[in-house]
């Protein structure tokens, strides 16, 4: 499954320059911060809207969610960054996820560093990799 991060800003070395340990393909899109388009995206993907407002996961329970859509046959995990404004509400809607890295207000470039570091921790989990330790 392709973890594609579709992050708004332009910055030029990218803090998720790290998705190279992932052992799962990765694509990262940059975004304007406003305007431009979002990728066309296939039926058969995710979305995950990063919000503060969405639901706090830990290491353990992102593996799984990613292990459920990965065995259901989802060719693409879709996770959407937004700029300083956040995300429309069509967005947040449409999500299959509202994810939350806690309730404070983080400027997406860390958003993207720690988006990246918790996708290698899952990727790390479900290869029962021991890089991740619990408790």
């Amino acid at each position: 499954m392709l973890l594609h991060i579709v992050a708004r800003g332009k910055i030029g070395r990218s803090p998720e320059a790290d998705l190279e340990r992932i052992p799962w393909p990765t694509k990262v899109t940059e975004l304007p911060d406003r305007g431009g388009n979002l990728p066309a995206t296939s039926s058969n993907s995710v979305a995950i809207v990063l919000d503060e407002r969405g639901q706090a996961l830990s290491s353990v329970d992102l593996a799984k969610k990613l292990e459920t859509w990965r065995d259901a046959g989802k060719r693409e995990a879709r996770f959407l960054i937004g700029a300083a404004d956040g995300h429309d509400a069509e967005q947040r809607e449409s999500a299959d996820l509202i994810l939350s890295f806690g309730v404070a207000t983080w400027p997406h470039l860390l958003v993207r560093a720690m988006l990246a570091e918790q996708l290698f921790r899952a990727t790390s989990i479900l290869a029962n990799h021991p890089y991740h330790r619990e408790g």
